[in-house]
């Protein structure tokens, strides 16, 4: 393949910085040294999401995570918000707990956010490895005849996969991961947003695929760098608890293709959201309006991490 004009000095430096920093965290986390030992996870995410994204500029010609860098602080908050959705919805289900973490909240907390902003780069990373390799590149589906027939239905599934867990956790805990895509699907396909539904009307679900082979691929990933790791979590998953890899019973992994595509349909929910927002008002009426739903996002977020601290650490270390 020809290479974009304008060299690739840049996107190599950012790759061979990326594998040195990855080294030397995976050889201090197997001598237990710190930082690498408790922060292993984060070291191991942000050194591969930065390989991933100079590979995509050197082999594309531009950056995907850094193309708009005054974007980048309201995606990373993004990935910290959507994950601490799943986490406040564990403090009924009790699916997973967290051990040996800081001592300090403060340095507990910035472990938090450090460790949850890498979600969303994370997938959308190794969604774009497999849509430039060409994976399912041909596939191609009978289209969806009127997307709009089935709103209904699909809020109505989504709902009850989001209300019965919370109801009968030890029974229904697996449907967390699905209820916001058949919840919020409807709402992105009415809206004009970046909808699967669409994409299904087309005649095609590549993305939909790229999305579950991803989401089977960072669960892998999350696992491996979860399990050596100081500080960590551990599952308590009733009737499927057995037959491990690493930390993740067997059956655990199928959640993993259902998340990153609720990652995917939730992070277009909020897309559109910030669009509506910004339309047909000025720049500066448009960041009042959006100031308030930041504030909301922000108290949040502070509140699952005193409930994360509360319900889901079960030991510090130092």
């Amino acid at each position: 393949m020809k290479r974009i004009a304008g060299g690739i000095g840049i996107p190599m430096l950012f790759m061979f910085l990326s594998a040195a920093v990855f080294l030397w965290a995976s050889m201090g986390m197997l001598r237990k040294q710190e930082p690498f030992y408790s922060w292993f996870y984060s070291f191991a995410w942000w050194s591969a999401i930065l390989f991933i994204e100079a590979f995509m500029r050197w082999r594309t010609g531009r950056w995907r995570l850094f193309d708009k860098i005054y974007r980048l602080p309201v995606y990373l908050g993004l990935s910290v918000f959507i994950w601490l959705v799943f986490e406040a919805f564990n403090f009924r289900l009790q699916n997973w707990h967290y051990v040996q973490l800081p001592s300090s909240t403060g340095l507990r907390w910035l472990g938090y956010t450090i460790a949850f902003a890498t979600v969303l780069p994370a997938i959308h990373a190794v969604t774009a490895i497999l849509d430039h390799a060409g994976l399912f590149g041909s596939s191609r589906c009978r289209p969806l005849p009127d997307a709009a027939g089935y709103y209904r239905f699909f809020v109505l599934v989504g709902l009850l996969f989001l209300l019965l867990p919370l109801v009968q956790p030890r029974i229904f805990f697996p449907l967390v991961w699905g209820g916001f895509i058949f919840l919020l699907e409807p709402v992105n396909h009415r809206f004009g947003g970046d909808s699967l539904l669409r994409d299904w009307e087309n005649g095609s679900l590549r993305c939909f695929y790229l999305l579950l082979a991803a989401g089977m691929i960072c669960g892998l990933l999350w696992e491996l760098w979860n399990f050596r790791a100081g500080s960590k979590w551990i599952y308590t998953i009733p009737y499927a608890g057995f037959l491990k890899v690493f930390e993740m019973p067997l059956l655990g992994f199928l959640g993993f293709p259902p998340f990153a595509v609720e990652c995917y349909v939730m992070t277009n929910s909020f897309r559109l959201l910030a669009a509506g927002m910004r339309q047909d008002v000025t720049p500066g009426r448009a960041a009042l309006r959006c100031i308030p739903v930041g504030l909301l996002m922000f108290l949040f977020c502070v509140l699952v991490f005193m409930g994360i601290d509360r319900f889901t650490v079960k030991s510090f270390g130092n």
